[in-house]
């Protein structure tokens, strides 16, 4: 009985901890899905165009919008795409800084998440978002 316990917290662990899976973000998939590129560096310059579009119709709202919930989303989907660059790609400087790109993000969307219904915190992180996404795009430019 102990270890079938053991067995299935473990599992559940891994199965949580897994990169690359919409377990706990299903619509994280249709973004991805959506923004699908020839390479995995386009599918993640196409998210980063989808969500600075969604950042800017969040802005002005309060709590988990449509919109806030749908950026939630693409977040998730941007950086679960990381999983698709070529290995070549990551030994590359520039994949080096996107990954650095990524890391702010997740400051400041954890950020925003904290503010979501605390304006004008709220569209002042959207704004810093915005700002990091074109950051991200423009070296993920430098990595095609």
């Amino acid at each position: 009985m102990h270890r079938l316990i053991g067995t299935f917290i473990l599992s559940m662990l891994l199965l949580g901890l897994s990169g690359c899976s919409y377990l706990f973000y299903p619509r994280a998939g249709d973004y991805a899905m959506q923004a699908k590129g020839a390479s995995g560096v386009e599918t993640m310059v196409n998210l980063t165009n989808m969500m600075e579009a969604t950042a800017a119709k969040a802005k002005g709202g309060k709590g988990v919008d449509t919109a806030f919930d749908d950026l939630h989303n693409q977040f998730h989907a941007l950086n679960d795409a990381f999983c698709g660059v070529t290995e070549a790609q990551t030994k590359l400087p520039a994949y080096d800084l996107a990954v650095t790109h990524k890391k702010e993000l997740g400051a400041i969307f954890g950020r925003l998440w904290k503010f979501k219904g605390d304006q004008p915190q709220r569209d002042l992180h959207l704004d810093l978002l915005s700002t990091e996404l074109k950051e991200l795009r423009e070296t993920l430019q430098t990595i095609k």
